[in-house]
């Protein structure tokens, strides 16, 4: 049997072969630990640590001193939000998020109201972007941080960071993102943005899973962080534990190679999408979720009305792996948050698919994806019409007889 079509590129993507050569050394001959600098094998792999940082930084605008890794974005969120919340209580207890932001940055923000702070969940529009006035009138003098994602993991909207960020220097209160989705898809620059923390991963451009990065300002306001893993004191204390090199190195390799490929790639999803679109599009009842043009060029997410959500992903499952929302989120019974937040009904949230176009996708597949979807939508709209006509014959004849006795 063949794989299905590979478009799920929002929960993670296919490790590239050149992030997999790049690291392979630091697994063999480089094996080394960098805080080992009484010896070859140490300045190696630190080396090798070093110039990964460097390219890191180099990406976001920012320098090697403000990178420090961590196992994921997940981290990074949980770093950022408790860091600094445990640093800057004094000065306030209010934080700010946005209803549509990943559950790594929601659930540390409701964590931080157990401990008794305040947090703000802004609204959004119907195509998923924040009001910016109304960001803007939530900050308050207590508050602390403003928490909003780059590019969303479900609808791939693409929030407006450098207004945000001019926003939040005015009145002096800390300005996070969640770029897990954007690094290397898109140009991010911290200063330009007026970005003081931003979490990054791997594995969402092709490199390795279990590695990320925090950036932390260091100037124009130095940041203040509250470590929340003690131990050795790698990462300049944030985050202490032994430095996985070849992970470091991989990501490293991967944001290179995106950046490399940054144009031309997003021209050719862009394609890729629209031409998605053009085929979907032709279904009585489908909508498109977020804005049209500020998205990631890969992100496809749309909602079908009078079909059945599980049986819609099950049916496509032998053809195309996707999801209907956030892979980390799969298994919850509950209709995406996302949607919701959209406006969406529970039912036309849970008959919703995202299609996550990447690197390895062709027009081949886009089509045949395209032509096998409406093929499956139009089958269980049948179904679900022969059924209903089935119980009104059958509820007809069941009151017919009632009527005669």
């Amino acid at each position: 049997m063949s794989r299905p079509i590979y478009l799920d590129c929002h929960a993670t993507t296919p490790m590239d072969t050149r992030v997999l050569d790049a690291m392979i050394p630091y697994f063999t001959e480089r094996f080394g630990n960098p805080s080992s600098l009484t010896h070859a094998y140490g300045w190696e792999a630190e080396a090798g640590v070093k110039t990964a940082r460097q390219t890191i930084a180099d990406a976001i605008n920012a320098t090697p001193t403000e990178i420090i890794f961590t196992s994921g974005a997940t981290e990074a969120n949980n770093l950022a939000i408790k860091g600094v919340a445990e640093a800057y209580f004094s000065q306030g207890k209010h934080l700010i998020a946005v209803q549509t932001e990943h559950r790594a940055v929601l659930d540390p923000c409701k964590y931080l109201q157990t401990l008794g702070f305040e947090v703000t969940y802004l609204p959004v529009s119907q195509d998923g972007l924040v009001d910016l006035e109304q960001l803007e009138q939530a900050i308050r003098p207590d508050t602390i941080l403003v928490s909003v994602m780059a590019a969303n993991n479900e609808i791939g909207v693409l929030q407006p960071l450098a207004e945000i960020g001019a926003i939040c220097h005015k009145h002096e209160v800390l300005f996070h993102t969640d770029a897990a989705q954007a690094i290397a898809k898109i140009p991010l620059d911290v200063e330009e943005m007026n970005i003081d923390l931003m979490s990054l991963t791997a594995h969402k451009v092709y490199g390795p899973k279990g590695i990320g990065a925090l950036y932390v300002r260091r100037r124009n306001p130095r940041v203040r962080l509250a470590a929340q893993m003690h131990g050795g004191g790698q990462e300049k204390g944030f985050r202490s534990g032994t430095i996985y090199t070849p992970q470091i190195v991989g990501f490293a390799k991967a944001v290179e190679l995106g950046l490399t490929e940054i144009e031309s790639e997003s021209v050719r999803q862009l394609q890729l999408r629209e031409k998605l679109w053009s085929i979907l599009s032709k279904i009585e009842g489908i909508q498109l979720n977020g804005h049209p043009t500020k998205r990631l060029p890969g992100n496809l997410n749309v909602s079908v009305e009078r079909v059945d959500g599980s049986a819609l992903l099950l049916g496509l499952q032998p053809i195309v792996a996707l999801s209907s929302g956030s892979a980390c989120s799969s298994t919850s019974t509950a209709p995406s948050h996302v949607l919701t937040a959209l406006g969406h009904s529970s039912q036309l949230a849970y008959a919703s698919l995202r299609f996550g176009i990447g690197r390895f996708n062709t027009e081949a597949e886009i089509e045949k994806i395209g032509s096998e979807a409406i093929a499956i939508i139009c089958a269980l709209r049948q179904a679900k019409n022969n059924h209903t006509q089935i119980v009104s014959q059958e509820s007809a004849l069941f009151q017919a007889n009632s009527d005669s006795v």
